[in-house]
């Protein structure tokens, strides 16, 4: 590993109030854009591509019941505008509902272009691709 590390954060955690049905569907969702499960832990699954970087937690740390933060969502890096759409089809069908469908959004920026969706427990998701020939 070199001194340059391509992102800032290591790794985010969310709990879930059911494990059989999100395990599943973060498994069928991040595999669009090239993610797997790497890691498991009673409870716990990490996913990422190399490194353990989404963690979800089939039981809170704080022993209480699972809920989104209010103003909080992941955003997910997309290869290409493709890859946005098979996230979006994978989590509507894998039971998301639906948040902003895929296309560009372009008071985020030229060459912004992403979805949005509500996991089972109404998190908030984001798979974005940014086209940097398209930016002045």
């Amino acid at each position: 590993m070199t001194d340059e590390i391509p992102s800032i954060m290591n790794h985010v955690s969310i709990a879930v109030s059911d494990p059989a049905v999100s395990f599943p569907f973060y498994e069928a969702v991040l595999a669009t854009i090239g993610a797997r499960r790497l890691h498991e832990h009673g409870d716990t699954v990490a996913y990422g591509k190399q490194f353990p970087e989404f963690w979800v937690h089939g039981t809170p740390f704080d022993g209480g019941s699972a809920r989104p933060g209010i103003g909080v969502h992941f955003a997910f890096f997309a290869r290409n505008q493709q890859e946005v759409h098979d996230f979006h089809a994978a989590a509507i069908a894998h039971g998301a509902t639906d948040d902003g469908a895929p296309g560009p959004r372009p008071d985020y920026g030229a060459g912004y272009y992403g979805c949005f969706v509500r996991d089972p427990d109404g998190h908030k998701l984001e798979a974005t691709f940014f086209d940097v020939a398209k930016v002045s």
